[in-house]
């Protein structure tokens, strides 16, 4: 008797195993490989919204205000491409020239932006937080 109820649990088991690893299995192989963006280029507007983050600068160790726009993914333009990514860069860094351009962003925290793109590259130095670094830029709407 012992050896028939073993048999039968070895058989459930083993149903159950096959049943749970099946859609799995169809799942992995059903996922498409991830397109990349539309490609940017200067002129062109990006949107997403923006947050702020605190960073130490450079300069005596004071706090910075970095902004950053999250958006869709986007292809830079050769030579920077995809920035080693499959999709290219969702997050873009926006570097402030000056005061006036800080202020303008900080009543758009936390909101949906559009801004018009002159220069952007890849991330390549360890202190930036986003994948992409817009250098010229503009805002194009309000919110």
């Amino acid at each position: 008797m012992m050896i028939r109820r073993f048999g039968q649990r070895l058989a459930l088991v083993t149903t159950i195993a096959a049943a749970c690893a099946a859609p799995a299995a169809s799942a992995q192989q059903a996922e498409p490989a991830p397109k990349p963006g539309r490609l940017i280029n200067a002129g062109d507007v990006l949107s997403g919204e923006l947050n702020a983050m605190k960073v130490r600068g450079a300069k005596k160790g004071k706090k910075v205000a970095t902004y950053q726009v999250t958006s869709e993914p986007r292809r830079l333009p050769p030579p920077n491409g995809l920035c080693n990514l499959e999709t290219g860069p969702e997050t873009f860094q926006l570097i402030t020239s000056s005061d006036a351009q800080a202020a303008q962003l900080k009543g758009f925290i936390g909101k949906a932006i559009s801004i018009k793109v002159d220069e952007v590259a890849c991330a390549q130095d360890a202190g930036q937080m986003s994948e992409a670094v817009v250098t010229k830029w503009s805002v194009v709407t309000k919110h």
